[in-house]
């Protein structure tokens, strides 16, 4: 995997926490660095949620291999259905 890559989805991460809107439970969410989320991304208890928005998308040649597509619009439609014994990695 590129570390542009890996770059992107820490940073998309972040925004897309702030930006969708979602409670957790009162805590700030865990910001992690690069090799963190390298070493996660072989862990079956790691989920990874690519919250672009369709358009971006799209348009990105970038995409993380397993990772399930949710829309960033509808975060709260699908956010309670996020297992809850597992790392969920949004981005």
């Amino acid at each position: 995997m590129r570390k542009v890559s890996v770059w992107a989805l820490v940073m998309l991460v972040s925004l897309s926490l702030a930006v969708s809107g979602v409670a957790w439970a009162g805590k700030e969410p865990l910001k992690v660095d690069i090799d963190t989320v390298k070493s996660w991304l072989s862990d079956p208890q790691v989920l990874i949620v690519d919250v672009r928005t369709n358009w971006s998308w799209r348009m990105s040649d970038k995409k993380i291999q397993g990772a399930v597509r949710q829309n960033p619009n509808k975060v709260k439609t699908w956010a309670a259905s996020l297992p809850k014994d597992k790392k969920i990695v949004l981005y």
